[in-house]
């Protein structure tokens, strides 16, 4: 079961699980895959184990990925979350990633992520040289 803190309901998770697959099927243009440029560019790998604490966690996940897309630079995000979270940003440059690092905002919930919701993380920038997919 899991608590949604918004309606201060309990949902299963073959409930969140439905409505994750409808909202993946249905809405138009949605992709697990960041579409990224051809390569070089960055990628700011974030690995992170969550603590048990909640509140607040996901209104701040969500603006932070909505700011880092009004970034100059942002390509693209991928994430993942079971046990470990991982969630890779790509960027166009290392000036950006340094911006989007002392952006305001962000630099809170860095801090809050620090003091409340990881029990560790790592970050990792890496130069992107080449990729390549099947679909």
């Amino acid at each position: 079961m899991i608590f949604n803190f918004k309606s201060d309901k309990f949902y299963s998770f073959k409930t969140y699980r439905f409505i994750f697959l409808y909202l993946l099927y249905t809405i138009p243009n949605m992709n697990l895959f960041a579409e990224t440029p051809k390569p070089p560019y960055y990628a700011v790998i974030f690995t992170s184990e969550r603590t048990e604490e909640m509140e607040g966690y996901s209104d701040t996940s969500e603006r932070m990925i909505n700011l880092a897309q009004q970034q100059e630079g942002f390509l693209g995000v991928e994430s993942a979350r079971e046990n470990l979270g991982i969630t890779v940003s790509y960027w166009r440059d290392l000036e950006s990633i340094k911006k989007w690092k002392m952006n305001t905002e962000h630099l809170i919930a860095q801090n809050n992520g620090k003091a409340i919701w990881y029990k560790n993380y790592k970050t990792r920038i890496c130069l992107v040289e080449r990729d390549y997919e099947f679909k």
